[in-house]
């Protein structure tokens, strides 16, 4: 009997180290897998509550134009936004007489005139947003060897996939805030810390919402009090994400609003074109014996 005791005891020391060092193992592996991800972001975009968002959402113009100051006074120095006209702004709710003043305050590189040469003019509302640099090898050597992307589609070009099932679930809440969640996420993530033991290269910041690696070169672009707005909204970096992001996100998809509309009528043309066409089925169809 003692021997069979003495077995059972020997047995529970080994499962007992044996848990042990499959925990400490795993407590190894998890802090490893903290240290060197292989999976990007690390931390996946929060979800804002947006006013564009769902089947009837819409732009707050209010927060369009607070997210074009933002572009203006920080943005514009390194990103451009090629694909977006002056005359577009109409969708901010400005009127034709401050689009051609905010226009001319930037200054286009143009021509050549009848001598050849090219000159500088003030902008007008058929303009387009210049960039702030020459070409993409003039953005790279002025950024550290990363050229900042245009902006004019990144709200659309910029998302995290999301899995099963809630990709499932996104075809019928309409969810299309990918970008704007990212980039709000991104903007607001830079003041973490990263994990003990993770190597983040020279020149680069960490940013556990970056889709590319652990880091990127773009420092933190906002801080609080940077942007004075002039509607009483919050100066803060939460704010100004949230600004420039839906603004991004208005750049993109200017006619958001017109879209969600036209599906609408269309859902509703459909919907009554089905009753009618039932109903006329079983008037056509009652006198007939089957």
């Amino acid at each position: 009997m003692k021997k069979i005791l003495s077995s059972l005891a020997l047995l529970g020391l080994v499962a007992a180290g044996m848990g042990a060092a499959s925990t400490g193992a795993s407590a190894q592996e998890e802090a490893h897998n903290e240290a060197a991800p292989t999976h990007f972001p690390i931390h996946e975009p929060k979800e804002m509550d947006w006013s564009f968002a769902g089947p009837f959402g819409t732009y707050d113009k209010a927060q369009l134009q607070r997210g074009l100051k933002v572009y203006k006074e920080v943005c514009s120095a390194c990103h451009s936004m090629n694909l977006v006209a002056f005359r577009t702004l109409e969708g901010l709710g400005y009127s034709d007489a401050q689009i051609k003043t905010l226009a001319a305050e930037y200054t286009i590189r143009d021509g050549p005139n009848d001598a050849g040469d090219m000159f500088d003019r003030p902008g007008k509302p058929s303009d387009h947003f210049p960039a702030p640099f020459p070409n993409v090898e003039a953005a790279a050597a002025a950024n550290g060897g990363a050229a900042p992307p245009d902006m004019s589609l990144l709200a659309k070009a910029r998302g995290v996939e999301r899995g099963f099932p809630r990709f499932v679930f996104d075809i019928f809440t309409q969810y299309a805030q990918g970008g704007p969640d990212y980039i709000h996420s991104l903007l607001t993530g830079y003041d973490q810390q990263p994990p003990a033991g993770m190597v983040i290269p020279e020149g680069t910041h960490y940013n556990p919402y970056f889709l590319s690696g652990v880091s990127l070169k773009m420092p933190k672009p906002l801080s609080d009090g940077q942007v004075t707005y002039d509607d009483g909204a919050p100066q803060t970096v939460d704010q100004y994400s949230r600004d420039v992001s839906a603004f991004l996100m208005w750049a993109a998809e200017p006619h958001l609003e017109d879209r969600k509309k036209t599906g609408f009528r269309v859902l509703v043309f459909l919907l009554l074109f089905g009753a009618l066409v039932y109903l006329t089925k079983r008037k056509v169809w009652a006198g007939v014996a089957h």
